[in-house]
Order: structure tokens, then C-alpha cells, then sequence
């Protein structure tokens, strides 16, 4: 009996499942069907019983017949109007489903965990109050200075995301004030190193054999220790003295844990707060997750390094070769090269103001005309080689600049430094992507006054003048690119260096004597005529089909057979829009009519009867009236579907 039941019931759930997708067009998760079919089970006995008992038992005709089926579409009609409201009050995926409820409990328990950990953290350095709302007191420099320490300690006590997160933020001087970028810049990776027994399985599964298999000697201490990766020296079987940089074990699921926690707070900081509206704290989000993670594929890093090689040939900037066929996402093998850190000194003897010139004029190059250049040159990603040319290290940040942006960079430095705030503006809604709605004079003259501020004769031009002009952007609605941040991130950076390694130096005073060679190379006569040359071979085709066309308009036009032929709804995406809303114009147009018809006959007094209580044209506007409900459910499904 019980085995009876249980078919009868996975019958009509799977009756009901058929028929409601068909009618509604939609597919629906598996615990809201269930649930849809169940309420038709559970009431479809008794409205059966009640339509039928509305005929005389003694009918034999085709009068049961017809009550039976108006019972069975008004249930099925009970279960369409439990997914619609479903639908429309708990839309898919607001809660998980059962397979994801059971596969996530472990993992959003440690997430939990992990997010009360975050969150104690910085209630114990006072930043509580500003993830309930409050705005950030950036009045005073007092204040401004002592909640940048607090922050400052709150990210140091999170972690290696946490402290990424807040290197990352340091070098965006459009968004903070100077002392969270002063503050900001004191946090380190201090990390103890991961014990061979722990690096050694990472090692050996990226290689895919043991480590004595591959290299003829691996020393087991590391050469330097970080917060995502450890290096060691060793060399290969065939004699070539290398350097393997090998991923710590686990970092990367405690990193995307961690993401996911930031990711959640930026959500909760741009819904609640405006502050977090303002900075953007969403995109900012994004931006960092999306960095770190490439940060984390060494696969990446091995790309990176051959393209900068490449940008920088002929520079007198080494850049170390690496061996893709070693390297994998958590291993890198790459040349070791004989030198001095610029972290650690620099001999005496070596001319420093010639070492920083030369590094200077190549990130300027990387950037300027290559287009692809190191995001992230401080003092340890600096070599100084024993032959006394610099090395490069460190590639997980690089940054790529496509040859549009580099134009426009190169217009708005030049207009910068000759004093032109309408070029400086114009050059600068190239370079950011241009809003809707923008005062271009207010910003033309604002620039003018930044100008006369930091560009003229006796002024003392610094790196910190970019923070400057990134507010002036902020405060038009404008946001600056991530390629372009990157820019300035790598001029802040290495600005740090090159005063550690020559103090004294102006680097605004040698980024323009390069911007004067710089167009002078482009200048001479040499390169115009080979611009000249380009420029007409791309426009000789053109010219030499543009008299028989000029011809064959002209031609139309005279004898009155000039048209145009435009192509409506040529895109298929255009045609499947207007298709979707003409559908659903109709289905209204006929659910409200068949809804008119069934008031109609339902109102209606005359008729033959059908039953002693229902007459026929009640019947046949029972029948209309549901025919309307479901016409009228499908529209409002999809409209719920679509307003998410």
C-alpha cells in the first residue's frame, strides 16, 4: 500500500513538473518543484471531491467530465501560483540548495570563523564604527594620521591579504590622503620560512618526478622568504646555475578564504556606508582579487618576464631567462644572477646618480614606448650585477599599456610640462573613461590652478603632486584606470628607490630631460618620414577606390537613384529583444482579454444549464477565467526572472 502511495505521489509531482514548465517556459530548482507538487497533491483530492460533487451522481454524460478537468487545471493552477509567488518573494539562489547547503558547511564555517577573527581585529584597533556607518574623520591631519596608524595595524594583524591589500592601497594616492599612503607604506612581509618537509611535496608534485631527478644540486636553506613564495638556489642537471622560487603550501586557500571575506566586507562598506560608495570599495575589491590571484600562478610570472625581456632588449637592464619547461603555477626556475640587492647596499665606487638615471630612463621606456613595464620596482626587485649593469626581479606585477594610452599619456605629460591646462584636460579624458556628464571648464580650470601651483619657475615639482591631480580627478566623477594607476604606482615606487639610492636625485628634472629625447627621436627627420611613408600606404588603397565611388554616387544622384538601405534589426539580439517584448505584449493582451470574457459569461443570467446550480456559460467562464490566471502567470514569471 505504502509502495502504492509513494508512486502515486512521484507521479503527479512528476505530471505536475512537466506541465508547469511548459506552461510557465521555465525551469525551477528541484526543492521548489517538490514542494509546488506536494501542495498539488495535498489539494487536489479535495477540490476534485467538490467539483465533482456538484454533479448529479445520476449524470452519465460528459458533464463529470468536464468538472473533473476543471478540477485537475484549477490544482495544477494552485501549484503555478506557489512557484510564481516563490518566484517573486525568494528568487533562485537566495538560499542554497540542499547539495550546496550540505557541500558549503564546512567551508562557510570556517569562513564564519575566520570572519569573526577579521572582524574582532578591527574593532580592537577602533575601526568598529566604521563598518556601522560612521564616516572616516579626515578633517584634521591628527585625525586623518591616527586612524591610518589604526588601520595600518588592523590590516599588519590580518595577514598576508590583508597586508597586499594595504601595499596595494598605498600606491593609490587618487583615493587616500597622504598620511594613509605615508602609514600604509611601513607594512612588510615578515613571515618565517616554511620548513623543507613542507616545500618539498609542492616541489616535487609540480615537477612531476623528485627533486634530485631534475636538478644535479638543491640547497634546502631558502635565499629569501615572502609571504606567498620562498627562493632557493640550486642548479641543473646540465650545469646552469639557477634559482626556484617555490610557493609556500596552503597560502592559496587561505588567500581566496580571505578574499572572499574582503570581498563580502566591500559589499557590506559600499551598501551601508558612503564613504565606501565614494571610494568604490567594490571595484577596488575586485581589482585586488583579480591582481593577487595572477600573482599566485607563477605560470603568469614566467609570461611577464619574457615579455619585459623582450620590451627591454637592448636596455642595460638584465632581466632573468626563465625555464617555462621547469615551471609550473606553484613553481618557477628561472637564471640566477651574480649581484647585490639594492635592499641590502651598494658598493662604494659605483657612480649612484649614473645607476639611477639609467634605471629611471628604462622604466620610462618600458612605459612610454613599450608598453609593457616592472609595476613593482622597490629596492629588493633591484640588482646590481657584478659587471655593474642592474637586473630586474620579481615579475608577478607588470603592468601592459595598449598604444592609444600610451599617446595619451604621452599628450598629457607634454601638455604638463608645457603649462597647457586645455591639453592637459583634453589628454586627460583620453587617458580616463569619460562620464556621461562632466564640467570640462570647472576641470580645465581647476588643472590650470594645479599648473600654477606645482609646474611653474622655482617650484619644487615632486611625485607627490600625481596624488594631487588623482583628487582633482576624483572630484569630477572621474576613475582612473587600473592600467594607468599601475603607471603611477611604479613612478611612486621607484621614486622611494632612487632617493634611498642617490639622494638628491629630481626625478621630475630627468623624466623631462627623457620626455625632450624622447621627442626628439620621434622628431627627427628620419622617423616623420617613415610616419609620412606609413601613413600613405595605409591611405593608398582608399584614395584609389575613392574617385569611382565619388563617381557612382554622383551618378545616382543625377538620375534621381540615390537611396539609402538601411537594415533593420540586423542583429540577432535585436530581433530576439523586439521578439521577447511582442511576446509578452500579447500574452497580456490575452490574458486580460480571455479575464474580460470570463467576467462576462460568468455575470451572464441566461444559458441552458449544465447543473442545477451552474449554467453552461458559467462553465465555459470557469474555464476562461483559468486560462487567464495561467496566461497571466507566465508574464509575471518572467518579468520577476528578468528584473534580477
Amino acid at each position: 500500500m505504502t509502495g502504492i502511495v509513494v508512486v502515486t505521489i512521484l507521479v503527479v509531482v512528476g505530471g505536475f513538473t512537466l506541465i508547469a514548465r511548459r506552461l510557465l517556459d521555465l525551469r525551477f530548482g528541484v526543492v521548489r518543484t517538490l514542494l509546488a507538487g506536494a501542495l498539488v497533491f495535498v489539494i487536489g483530492g479535495p477540490l476534485t471531491k467538490a467539483f465533482v460533487g456538484m454533479v448529479d451522481p445520476a449524470d452519465a454524460g460528459v458533464t463529470p467530465m468536464w468538472f473533473l478537468i476543471l478540477a485537475v487545471v484549477c490544482t495544477l493552477l494552485g501549484g503555478m501560483v506557489f512557484l510564481v509567488i516563490a518566484e517573486a518573494l525568494v528568487p533562485p539562489g537566495s538560499f542554497p540548495g540542499p547539495l550546496e547547503l550540505v557541500r558549503g558547511l564546512r567551508s562557510r564555517t570556517v569562513r564564519s570563523r575566520r570572519y569573526l577573527q577579521i572582524t574582532r581585529i578591527l574593532v580592537r584597533h577602533g575601526l568598529g564604527p566604521y563598518l556601522r556607518g560612521r564616516d572616516p574623520d579626515l578633517g584634521a591631519a591628527s585625525s586623518r594620521a591616527r586612524l591610518a596608524r589604526s588601520l595600518r595595524e588592523a590590516l599588519d594583524d590580518g595577514g598576508v591579504t590583508f597586508v597586499k591589500l594595504g601595499q596595494i592601497l598605498s600606491t593609490r594616492g587618487d583615493l587616500l590622503p597622504v598620511e594613509f599612503i605615508e602609514e600604509l607604506r611601513l607594512l612588510q612581509d615578515r613571515v618565517a620560512s616554511a620548513p623543507w618537509a613542507e616545500i618539498e611535496p609542492v616541489l616535487t608534485a609540480e615537477l612531476g618526478r623528485p627533486v634530485a631527478e631534475t636538478f644535479a644540486d638543491f640547497e634546502r636553506e631558502p635565499l629569501a622568504a615572502a609571504s606567498i613564495a620562498q627562493v632557493y638556489r640550486a642548479r641543473l642537471k646540465t650545469g646552469e646555475e639557477v634559482v626556484v622560487k617555490v610557493q609556500r603550501p596552503g597560502i592559496a586557500a587561505v588567500v581566496e578564504q580571505d578574499l572572499d571575506i574582503v570581498a563580502r566586507l566591500a559589499r557590506t562598506l559600499e551598501r551601508r556606508t558612503r564613504w565606501g560608495r565614494a571610494f568604490g570599495v567594490g571595484d577596488l575589491s575586485r581589482g585586488f582579487a583579480e591582481a593577487l590571484r595572477e600573482e599566485f600562478d607563477f605560470r603568469i610570472e614566467t609570461a611577464n618576464m619574457a615579455a619585459v625581456a623582450s620590451a627591454s632588449a637592448g636596455e642595460p637592464v638584465r632581466v632573468p631567462v626563465p625555464y617555462p619547461e621547469l615551471s609550473g603555477r606553484r613553481v618557477l626556475v628561472m637564471e640566477r644572477l651574480d649581484g647585490t640587492p639594492f635592499g641590502s647596499s651598494v658598493p662604494d665606487g659605483v657612480d649612484r646618480r649614473e645607476l639611477a638615471r639609467t634605471l629611471l630612463d628604462t622604466l620610462l621606456r618600458q612605459i612610454m614606448l613599450h608598453g609593457v613595464f616592472h609595476a613593482d620596482p622597490h629596492p629588493g626587485n633591484i640588482m646590481l650585477l657584478a659587471d655593474g649593469r642592474m637586473a630586474l626581479l620579481d615579475f608577478g606585477s607588470v603592468g601592459r599599456l595598449d598604444g592609444s594610452l600610451r599617446g595619451a599619456l604621452q599628450r598629457l605629460l607634454g601638455a604638463m610640462d608645457r603649462g597647457d591646462p586645455l591639453g592637459v584636460s583634453d589628454a586627460l579624458l583620453e587617458v580616463v573613461p569619460r562620464p556621461d556628464e562632466i564640467d570640462e571648464r570647472e576641470l580645465e580650470r581647476e588643472l590650470g590652478r594645479f599648473m600654477a601651483r606645482h609646474l611653474v619657475t622655482g617650484a619644487a615639482p615632486d611625485m607627490q603632486m600625481f596624488g594631487r591631480l588623482f583628487r582633482i580627478v576624483s572630484a569630477h566623477g572621474l576613475s582612473v584606470p587600473p592600467e594607468v594607476a599601475a603607471v603611477f604606482r611604479a613612478l611612486a615606487t621607484i621614486e622611494g628607490t632612487l632617493a634611498r639610492l642617490a639622494p638628491g636625485f629630481d626625478i621630475v628634472a630627468e623624466a623631462r630631460a627623457f620626455a625632450v629625447r624622447h621627442l626628439e627621436e620621434q622628431g627627427g627627420p628620419e622617423r616623420v618620414r617613415q610616419a609620412v611613408e606609413q601613413e600613405a600606404l595605409s591611405l593608398l588603397p582608399m584614395l584609389r577606390r575613392l574617385p569611382r565611388r565619388i563617381e557612382r554616387i554622383a551618378g545616382a544622384a543625377e538620375h534621381g537613384r540615390f537611396s539609402l538601405n538601411v537594415r533593420l534589426f540586423a542583429d540577432e539580439r535585436d530581433r530576439r529583444h523586439v521578439t521577447g517584448l511582442l511576446h509578452q505584449v500579447l500574452l497580456t493582451v490575452l490574458a486580460a482579454t480571455t479575464g474580460i470574457m470570463a467576467v462576462l459569461l460568468l455575470g451572464a443570467d441566461n444559458g441552458p444549464s449544465v447543473t442545477p446550480d451552474v449554467g453552461l456559460y458559467q462553465l465555459i467562464g470557469y474555464n476562461l477565467l483559468v486560462i487567464s490566471a495561467i496566461l497571466a502567470l507566465r508574464v509575471l514569471v518572467v518579468i520577476f526572472r528578468q528584473d534580477r
